[in-house]
């Protein structure tokens, strides 16, 4: 599926109604980031928060949500946990990305059709190539095994990671994810396995479990199990530096919040829900400001 842009000669033609779907997502800055971006392109976007903790929903109801939403005039909609596994089945068509990975994190509804990508794994890589690209990266501890670790996994593999070690506490969901991936990428070793051993010996680390966001406070393994030579990466943006980080940070290790790939999988959503290509740049400077002035706040 195309989608086509909304501008024609530089003028706007028609406005893009968008939203986030998840749970325990009252914080997300997905709003600010697609309403600034489409008002700095001259476009209309309304972009809204539909989180399932006060609205009452569960994964169960997305078989009726979904369709109610596209009734309701929604161009398209991101996904977060815990429903980006969910959602799949829900689906008409996928992308290449979507379906390997086994996750969709962007919803297009388009000639009565709902569409599914997936922009974690290409907003990650990115985001990661840009803070630690330098880093050696063979031995990728992943922690966590949902649908943003699916992406993680992903774009690490992608980029030569030779090792994957997954830990989850649904042990059979990391098993699940370690088979996938490893059919993805035959030549790298991939196992599910305990978190010390994860982490045993990796050169970085990436949380991709919710512990650690607002609605999920807490540490989602012991810090004693890293060492100074290795980094952390966790995808969690709100908040920007989670108990983990600042953690790794007293251990010594470089680390990586989550903004630079909330901002880029935003990036690339943005371009297919509009069909025009965003400044990411900009929208990165945006972020920033936006930090600063909460932090201030």
């Amino acid at each position: 599926m195309i989608h086509q842009p909304v501008i024609d000669a530089g003028r706007p033609v028609a406005s893009i109604l968008c939203g986030l779907i998840g749970s325990g997502i009252a914080g997300s800055r997905s709003p600010q980031m697609h309403e600034s971006e489409a008002r700095a392109l001259g476009l209309t976007m309304v972009y809204r928060i539909l989180d399932g903790e006060p609205m009452g929903y569960a994964a169960g109801d997305l078989p009726r949500l979904l369709p109610m939403f596209q009734a309701m005039g929604f161009d398209g909609l991101n996904v977060t946990h815990p429903f980006k596994q969910d959602v799949m089945p829900l689906l008409d068509s996928l992308s290449d990305a979507a379906r390997a990975i086994g996750a969709v994190n962007t919803i297009l509804f388009e000639d009565g059709q709902a569409f599914g990508d997936n922009t974690d794994w290409s907003g990650y890589r990115t985001h990661f190539l840009a803070g630690l690209g330098d880093r050696r990266r063979a031995h990728i501890a992943l922690i966590g095994a949902g649908g943003a670790a699916a992406a993680v996994g992903y774009a690490h593999l992608d980029l030569g990671a030779t090792y994957l070690t997954i830990s989850d506490p649904a042990q059979d969901r990391a098993a699940a994810l370690a088979d996938r991936l490893g059919a993805l990428f035959p030549r790298a070793q991939v196992i599910a396995t305990s978190t010390a051993d994860a982490i045993a010996g990796a050169d970085g680390v990436v949380q991709t479990s919710p512990i650690g966001m607002e609605s999920h406070p807490g540490l989602p393994f012991d810090p004693d199990l890293l060492h100074p030579d290795q980094w952390v990466s966790d995808i969690i943006y709100f908040p920007l530096q989670t108990p983990l980080l600042a953690a790794a940070q007293a251990k010594g290790c470089a680390t990586l919040n989550g903004g630079g790939m909330a901002v880029m999988q935003a990036a690339h959503a943005f371009s297919l829900f509009t069909g025009v290509e965003p400044d990411s740049a900009r929208m990165l400077a945006d972020f920033a400001r936006d930090t600063q002035r909460r932090t201030a706040a």
